[in-house]
């Protein structure tokens, strides 16, 4: 804010200077039009922004993205089999390495995700679609006691958060479960 303050006044003066009191009230009304930002503040980013942030630097197919306070936890697997943990800044996108895993013994239960035909980019929307929201968290998830395969979407929206199930086959989206974000154990006597 303060090199945008300078940068605004310095343009102010050098009209002054050059142009004479006319151009120097002219370039002032428009400032003031403008709130005096020069450049649009930059958004947070949000489930989809760190997906492709992490997609960019690291190519390959989402396992898992959640946010944890002011970063996004993205697991990928990469094309080469590999499993990279990658943290993606909530503020600015950029992405670090957690944990790389070059040696994934993970490779027979990552080949149904990898030859998934909805990604995890498409389950978010797919979710969100069903359920309005923001998505906080996706997963694939295994079902090993049902031998069934889905995205499990995670998305807030006012005081609650629902679980919106994603078919990894026809993108078709099922609200799971919803909890009120301010539930706590002593007044749950309804379960």
């Amino acid at each position: 804010m303060k090199r945008t303050l300078y940068v605004s006044s310095a343009a102010v003066a050098a009209a002054l200077l050059v142009a004479g009191p006319v151009a120097a009230a002219a370039a002032s009304t428009a400032e003031a039009a403008t709130g005096g930002v020069s450049a649009p503040l930059r958004a947070a980013v949000d489930a989809e922004g760190a997906a492709a942030a992490a997609l960019k630097s690291h190519p390959g197919v989402i396992e898992s993205l959640d946010k944890d306070g002011s970063v996004w936890h993205v697991n990928v697997i990469g094309k080469d089999g590999g499993n990279t943990e990658l943290l993606v800044t909530a503020a600015t996108g950029s992405v670090a390495v957690e944990n790389s895993d070059e040696n994934d013994d993970d490779g027979d239960e990552d080949a149904a995700l990898v030859a998934a035909k909805v990604t995890a980019q498409q389950a978010m929307k797919a979710a969100v679609a069903a359920h309005p929201g923001q998505v906080w968290s996706v997963q694939w998830d295994d079902d090993d006691d049902n031998n069934k395969t889905y995205w499990d979407v995670e998305v807030k929206s006012g005081g609650s958060t629902t679980n919106v199930h994603v078919d990894p086959t026809s993108g078709k989206a099922t609200v799971s479960h919803s909890d009120n974000d301010n539930d706590n154990d002593e007044n749950d006597d309804n379960g």
